[in-house]
């Protein structure tokens, strides 16, 4: 992370994920599942549903969806999240391919 003064105020440049930013455990994890809730907001916005209606087509109780729209997805898995989309009418495609880093990442790229 870069760290920079503007004005007398130290400014740190952070990275492509807030979650490792603030050092929290699982930070990929945590931005993969962050975009997959944004894609169903986004769905369930342009489709015009409800939460209750929503909660029907994705399989899950209005009451998780409402937890989904307030940012609280921890009782949702990757897995779960993608299972929403699918049902939303979305295709989920998954790529591997190797890396030159000694680690790999996961990536979640919207069209």
């Amino acid at each position: 992370m870069k760290t920079r003064l503007v004005s007398g105020v130290e400014v740190h440049h952070g990275s492509a994920n807030v979650f490792a930013d603030l050092g929290l455990v699982d930070a990929e994890k945590l931005k993969i599942k962050t975009g997959l809730v944004i894609e169903i907001r986004k769905a369930m916005k342009s489709r015009g549903l409800t939460q209750q209606e929503a909660a029907k087509r994705m399989g899950i109780s209005q009451p998780k969806v409402s937890d989904m729209m307030r940012g609280d997805f921890t009782n949702l898995s990757e897995r779960k999240l993608m299972d929403c989309l699918t049902r939303l009418g979305y295709n989920i495609e998954i790529k591997i391919r190797p890396t030159k880093a000694e680690v790999g990442h996961l990536i979640l790229a919207a069209v």
